[in-house]
């Protein structure tokens, strides 16, 4: 029992207290029979489905009356009351039918809340219940109404239709937009239900007690396009409105309503309910939409039980309306009267269910008359007479399912400029679908049940592409030619001097790195989903690969510069061994090959689609969004690695750049290009340090992303050409047969001429040398005479003193002493000048050049100087 029904029930145990039972001897004339009707009228909210069903009641009270074989000997007597479809003031009016005299026979209800509140307490007082305006599919449980029955269908007879009809278009995603009321909660989980077994996705579900507006925002948020809303006309006209500001209808949006809805429903009481669209926005909105319904109104031209068609029913209550005041001339219909045939069947079927009781009661020789709240025998025979009952009436042929249920086609119907067109018919027992193609959409096609997210692939610019690899291709053709130059003139000293074998590793490493600009433009333009793997590791290993090969050979030349610089100075003799160049950059490769090994086999490059918002197409009326996307080389680790291979290029890139600094002022004659292959590295290394960071920034932008790398790349290698090679095919071309070279070369730090100059000065110089070694020895030789001579002149000096001439010399003594001391001198000097002409003359012998002999000549005047000086 629901939480309204269980309220309800100890409002009637309570009221059972204070209020004494009336017997049904003491109401009403012997020749009547009553029943009581419980209908929606006056009320603000739900279905007030009595405005029309209350007159459709009534003629069939006139017609069932009239009918002589119908209840003979008795007339049938209405008692009703206005329960405003509120399930309280419902079972006010049922208690004051049940408890004020005459005695009831049957009762009569509409609104499913109110129904659901009647039924479920009619039993205790052994009383049928028929519902002529009653959907929720929660009466359909014999258990807990096991005394009510319908004329109107069930709602849940609506959902194999829209399952139905969303099978027939392709529609797979639905979303569902609820009032918060019993009738339409277990309608919709009967739908969930259905949709679950066919396939359907309910992309949402939404509900509101009473005001839609975030409900229907929700949808907008989910993009809704196929909404199935389930909720009473009040509240109708409110999701309406609401939709025409959401901007939820039109061609992309179908919208499934109830169809017992008045046909100008979206129309009535805007002003009453404070909606605030006008009546034309409310129009727009509502062109479009489907409604479901069962077939209320006979739809043959047949005479009816009543002997009246359809038609003929439809006009007298149209009158009979007119004389209650509806504007029905101006099709200003109340609410129900789409139902107004099932009350006035519902009549007919209590009528034909009381004449079939009567004559079984009559074998038992009792009569209607005779039945108290207490008496479920014939109650039984009621309930059995009622389960029975088939008849042709003006909705169609009345008859009742084991729980109750009004068994029925489905009506599907569209609105189109404003009016209801029927679409076709569906017949759940057989499944089989009538459809009348008068179907009209928005558009000119069937709207969508989502937006169509097309899937594009953003790829690199075609012009561009052709532009990067057009240049690319260039450079590898004028690097092959420098590979063919550099062979072919590998004798000459200014391709000797600058190691030819280095030159072509860095070439081939400019082509790798120039193809591998090649493979960084293609992507899935040019290669499927399944082939882009692969492209993914060409790029990382020739990219790689081809920058080791490219800076490693320049990285060696200026390693080996500041090492010849540096250890060698004592030795300048000393060649720089070209195994040595080959061995680093052997090494560096090494590296490169075993970082990218345990890459590709323990984490290799996937391709990955990077995926941007929606957004529209440029020039299309279709409901398309689209989705673009962005091919990426990653792996799981992808940081990881990228950190790993950046951290070895760029300790490689920034001690080149060091080495590169250190040996800016430095010439060398063993590598003669070093000052050109430090100004490559200077231009690679800022190259790559704003390239990286610039590249990863950009990533998302293909286009940017594929000319700044391309153009990074390609400048790299065509200024590492320019710098290394210009210099020489200019030498070579213009001094074709390998003269003066060096004067076109500034960075060979001697020439050939200039190569045999400097030997034969050094040859010189050692026999310069070795002559003065000679002289050397001699000088020593001369002067140790001179001290054995001045040694024996003084000897001899003092011998001739002491002998008889002394006093005859005396006059001359000082003349004599002047004259030897003087004339010792003299000799001296008179035995050192030869000499030093012997030796002058021996050293030009030698023809020394004339640097030289002055130098010679200068150092022997020095050692007689020193000599003369000792003396």
């Amino acid at each position: 029992m629901t939480s309204d029904g269980a309220v309800t029930f100890w409002i009637f145990l309570l009221c059972l207290i204070g209020t004494p039972q009336l017997e049904g001897s003491e109401a009403g004339r012997p020749d009547e029979l009553h029943i009581g009707g419980i209908f929606p009228i006056a009320g603000k909210g739900g279905w007030q489905g009595g405005q029309a069903c209350m007159p459709a009641a009534r003629l069939a009270l006139d017609d069932v009356n009239k009918e002589p074989n119908l209840l003979p000997g008795f007339k049938l007597i209405l008692h009703s009351n206005d329960s405003e479809c509120e399930p309280g003031l419902g079972a006010s009016v049922m208690y004051n039918l049940l408890y004020n005299k005459p005695q009831k026979l049957m009762l009569l209800a509409g609104c499913s809340t109110v129904c659901t509140t009647v039924a479920e307490a009619a039993k205790m007082w052994n009383l049928i219940v028929l519902c002529y305006g009653a959907s929720s599919p929660a009466l359909s449980d014999r258990k807990r109404f096991p005394t009510l029955f319908r004329t109107h269908p069930s709602a849940t007879v609506h959902n194999p239709t829209r399952i139905k009809l969303m099978k027939k278009f392709g529609w797979s995603r639905v979303a569902i937009l609820q009032q918060a009321e019993e009738v339409f909660i277990s309608t919709v989980e009967d739908l969930e239900n259905r949709c679950m077994e066919a396939g359907v996705e309910i992309v949402t579900r939404q509900s509101f007690l009473s005001d839609p507006t975030d409900a229907v925002r929700n949808l907008r948020r989910q993009d809704a396009r196929i909404i199935v809303g389930l909720f009473y006309v009040v509240a109708a006209r409110r999701v309406l409105c609401e939709m025409y500001k959401q901007q939820l209808y039109g061609r992309a949006h179908v919208w499934f309503f109830i169809g017992w809805y008045e046909d100008n429903w979206y129309e009535a009481n805007l002003e009453n309910e404070g909606i605030t669209c006008t009546v034309e926005q409310m129009r727009i909105a509502a062109e479009g939409h489907l409604t479901t319904e069962a077939l209320m109104w006979n739809q043959n031209n047949q005479t009816t039980i009543s002997g009246m068609t359809a038609e003929e029913f439809r006009h007298r209550l149209n009158h009979a309306l007119i004389e209650e005041g509806y504007d029905i001339n101006h099709d200003r219909y109340p609410e129900g009267y789409q139902e107004a045939p099932l009350a006035y069947d519902a009549v007919w079927s209590v009528a034909l269910a009381f004449n079939k009781t009567m004559e079984r009661l009559t074998t038992r020789k009792k009569s209607l008359r005779d039945f108290t709240y207490t008496d479920k025998e014939i109650a039984d025979d009621i309930y059995s007479a009622m389960n029975s009952t088939q008849f042709l009436g003006v909705s169609g042929v009345v008859a009742f399912s084991s729980q109750g249920d009004r068994i029925a086609l489905t009506q599907i119907e569209q609105m189109v400029n404003g009016k209801y067109e029927k679409l076709g018919y569906y017949d759940t027992q057989l499944d089989n679908l009538t459809w009348l193609n008068t179907e009209q959409w928005i558009g000119g096609k069937v709207p969508q049940d989502r937006t169509i997210v097309t899937h594009v692939l953003r790829t690199v610019s075609l012009p561009l592409f052709v532009c990067m690899c057009t240049i690319s291709c260039c450079g590898i053709f004028v690097a092959f030619a420098l590979i063919i130059f550099n062979i072919w003139n590998k004798h000459r000293r200014v391709i000797q001097s600058s190691h030819p074998v280095c030159n072509t590793i860095m070439l081939f490493g400019v082509i790798i790195c120039l193809i591998s600009v090649i493979l960084l433009g293609m992507d899935g333009r040019f290669v499927s989903p399944h082939e882009y793997p692969k492209i993914c590791q060409a790029r990382a290993w020739l990219l790689s690969t081809g920058f080791t090969l490219a800076y490693g050979a320049m990285f060696s030349k200026v390693w080996r510069v500041h090492r010849f610089t540096t250890k060698a100075k004592t030795d300048p003799k000393k060649k720089v061994e070209p195994w040595k160049l080959y061995t680093m950059v052997s090494g560096l490769l090494s590296i490169d090959l075993v970082i990218l090994l345990c890459w590709q086999i323990f984490d290799p490059l996937q391709r990955i689609l990077e995926t941007f918002p929606l957004e529209d197409p440029v020039s299309t009326t279709d409901d398309i969004k689209i989705r673009p996307e962005l091919e990426h080389c990653e792996s799981e680790r992808n940081s990881m690695w990228l950190g790993l291979v950046y951290g070895v290029k760029g300790l490689i890139l920034v001690f080149g750049l060091f080495l590169a600094y250190e040996t800016r002022s430095i010439k060398v004659k063993q590598i003669n290009d070093s000052r050109y292959v430090g100004m490559s590295i200077y231009n690679v290394v800022v190259l790559c340090l704003i390239t990286a960071p610039v590249g990863m920034v950009i990533a998302s932008q293909q286009d940017a992303s594929f000319a700044f790398v391309a153009l990074a790349v390609i400048f790299c290698c065509f200024l590492s050409m320019l710098l290394i090679f210009v210099p020489k095919v200019i030498e070579v071309i213009r001094h074709p047969k390998d003269k003066a070279e060096s004067k076109y070369n500034p960075d060979s730090a001697i020439s050939k001429e200039d190569e045999e100059r400097y030997q034969k000065l050094v040859t010189e110089n050692e026999e310069l040398q070795r002559l003065i070694t000679q002289k050397e020895e001699k000088i020593r030789v001369l002067r140790q005479r001179l001290v054995e001579r001045d040694v024996n002149t003084k000897g001899t000096e003092l011998n001739g003193a002491s002998g008889p001439g002394i006093g005859a010399g005396g006059a001359n003594g000082n003349g004599n002493g002047n004259g030897n001391g003087n004339g010792g001198t003299a000799t001296t000097s008179l035995a050192i000048q030869p000499l030093a002409a012997n030796i002058i003359s021996t050293a030009a012998s030698a023809h020394p050049t004339p640097a030289a002999t002055l130098a010679i000549t200068q150092e022997i005047l020095a050692i007689f100087a020193g000599i003369e000086k000792i003396d």
